[in-house]
């Protein structure tokens, strides 16, 4: 069976006719948002054009030509923006760099890309870079967003100024006249996959990979023309680089760029936007802040709070049927927005049209709940070989535990072991370097593997479990994880799980604990510890976690129930390799780091192990 979204929407096309038409078309005043000095500040579409021009001249200047690598390593600012739009215009491809990525995978990624160029936001940056300089054949300029620092070359500033002077000696027009003339099958970027087993790979995307993605997106999820996106993903991930930055600037949005993602509370209430993209890592952070401050409340206000959540629950109900709530029921819900999700709904900015969440799957719950307040959360699905969006429910078509319709031009199949394959303008030219392993991702129909398990329900796409992520027991249960997971951490006691069980008899589950939550109970129990891991060592801490962690488990079947509970002390880490920079959780890292933890799990014998294989 195959399902499509529909044929193409638009003509084959380049990044840099985007950028111009964008530009023309739309003139903001406010096209960038940026906080400095303690408020934000406005980027023009006039002044980003004009940056742009200078720092393309500025990098030619410094003799990169079409064809080259521009790394950029830096956190969400508006220099990123400028320096990807001027690589483009030079036809030259750019290799965004997480910035929360160590030396040494910074160090392979300029080897393995061949960067000739590498732009740094800051000192932290530049001593990567700096580090790995003496191993990087390719490499000849370091430029820094600030001031130079040791091994520094220059700053951008001064690429800027040498840039101005060519754009002062006529140059402007010829360069953009170069730009259009860079072909929609020309390399735009190599973006490494953060990967969850052995080195990343580059993923090879040309300008019109993107640009056929950024117009089905545009087709389907509707603007209104004066939209704010606040942008705190990296732009180094394809998620919000495609949809928070080349469809923003397509659509006419202001792009304003959070401070951290610490700060993103904050700079919700500054910015007010109209559309938030994010991770389910936000989303289920903000589900448990609403549930720690209902709970942490007198009894009127656990009361009111339930009772809101269950009328909102039996409002969403009927509208996710497709009927209209009754004239009592959407009386009761009025009052429940107002006692109840108001405060939620304020704490957005009050201007929130929807949120968009992609890389990784969402709890129905969490997300159930969300639309019950008034919230709508559109999931999508997609991969950075695909440019990325594969599909997307909208406000017209969207369906809870799903990932939404294919996008315009896109074609998806399910293979006979229920792997989705995609096909279409939006899947990669291939992996940088690496021609076997393009081979095995892309067959030879043009279809791409995407190592996801999936169905299609009435053509929607629904997304079960990653493929090497199925966990098969020894007794032969196949078991996706990744449901049981979500489900687990709705609970206001639980962080992170992970579920191990690869080849086992049966599966554990390892659980850091909501230590806030877990310590105010203890408290409340007149429990005294010294610290954590004292703490977790409690029969009866443990036993506390084992009853919330098969509360949720109740509706499993039995095969599927983890047998036993490891808990942790710490939340799973980028920097200890456990976590890829998109925050996926790297099974055989955890596997490995925990496996004294995980075998003492198993050490009790056969009494634990699942029924027999029917």
């Amino acid at each position: 069976m195959i399902t499509t979204g529909g044929p193409r929407n638009s003509a084959p096309g380049t990044l840099n006719q985007l950028f111009f038409a964008a530009i023309e078309k739309h003139r903001r005043p406010d096209t960038l948002q940026v906080k400095r000095d303690g408020r934000y500040h406005r980027i023009s579409a006039d002044t980003l054009l004009e940056r742009v021009r200078r720092v393309a001249l500025g990098v030619e200047e410094l003799g990169v030509r079409a064809g080259d690598r521009v790394a950029i390593l830096s956190e969400n600012r508006p220099e990123w923006a400028i320096v990807d739009y001027a690589t483009l215009a030079l036809g030259a491809a750019d290799v965004p760099i997480y910035p929360n990525l160590p030396a040494d995978q910074v160090g392979y990624i300029l080897r393995d890309s061949g960067a000739c160029v590498a732009f740094v936001s800051n000192p932290d940056q530049a001593a990567k870079v700096v580090a790995a300089r003496a191993t990087c054949s390719a490499l000849r300029h370091i430029i820094t967003f600030g001031s130079p620092t040791s091994g520094v070359d220059r700053s951008l500033d001064a690429v800027e100024m040498a840039g101005a002077t060519a754009d002062a000696n006529g140059k402007r027009d010829a360069l953009r006249e170069r730009a259009l003339k860079v072909r929609p099958d020309d390399l735009a970027t190599i973006i490494y996959t953060s990967g969850t087993t052995g080195d990343p790979k580059g993923v090879m995307l040309t300008h019109d990979n993107i640009y056929s993605n950024v117009m089905a997106g545009a087709a389907t999820i509707p603007f209104a023309g004066d939209d704010t996106c606040l942008s705190f993903l990296p732009l180094s991930h394809i998620f919000e680089r495609m949809a928070g930055h080349y469809l923003m600037l397509h659509a006419g949005a202001s792009i304003a760029y959070a401070e951290s993602t610490d700060t993103v509370p904050l700079n919700m209430t500054e910015v007010r936007p109209t559309i938030v993209l994010s991770v389910p890592r936000l989303y289920e952070k903000m589900y448990a802040r609403v549930l720690e401050n209902a709970l942490s409340g007198g009894a009127v206000k656990k009361r009111i709070f339930f009772w809101g959540r269950a009328v909102a629950e039996r409002w969403a109900n009927v509208k996710l049927a497709g009927g209209e709530p009754k004239r009592f029921l959407a009386a009761q819900y009025g009052m429940a927005q107002r006692l109840v999700f108001s405060k939620l709904r304020t704490r957005t900015g009050g201007r929130l049209r929807y949120f968009v969440s992609g890389g990784a799957p969402l709890a129905p719950e969490i997300n159930k709940f969300f639309y019950a307040a008034g919230l709508t959360i559109l999931e999508g699905y997609g991969l950075t070989e695909t440019s990325p969006v594969i599909a997307v429910n909208t406000p017209t078509a969207f369906r809870i535990g799903t990932v939404g319709k294919p996008v315009p031009g896109v074609e998806i199949a399910i293979a006979a072991d229920g792997e989705i394959l995609t096909r279409g303008p939006h899947v990669m030219r291939g992996y940088f370097n690496k021609p076997t392993a393009t081979a095995e991702a892309i067959d030879s129909e043009g279809w791409f593997h995407t190592g996801d398990i999936g169905e299609v329900r009435d053509g929607f796409l629904a997304i079960t479990d990653r493929k090497k992520d199925i966990i098969v027991t020894a007794g032969g249960k196949n078991i996706a994880p990744q449901p049981i997971e979500n489900k687990i951490k709705t609970n206001k006691y639980v962080s992170q799980a992970v579920m191990i069980g690869d080849r086992r008899k049966f599966p554990v589950i390892l659980v850091v604990p909501n230590w806030d939550q877990l310590e105010k109970w203890a408290r409340i129990h007149n429990i005294l510890w010294t610290d954590r891991a004292q703490l977790l060592a409690m029969p009866t801490v443990h036993a506390k976690m084992e009853k919330e962690v098969h509360a949720e488990c109740a509706e499993l079947a039995r095969f599927e129930m983890p047998k036993k509970i490891g808990l942790l002390e710490h939340d799973f880490s980028i920097e200890r390799g456990e976590l890829t920079p998109t925050l996926k959780v790297k099974r055989r890292v955890i596997d490995k780091q925990y496996k004294t933890l995980i075998d003492s799990l198993y050490e009790s014998g056969d009494r634990e192990a699942e029924p027999a294989h029917s």
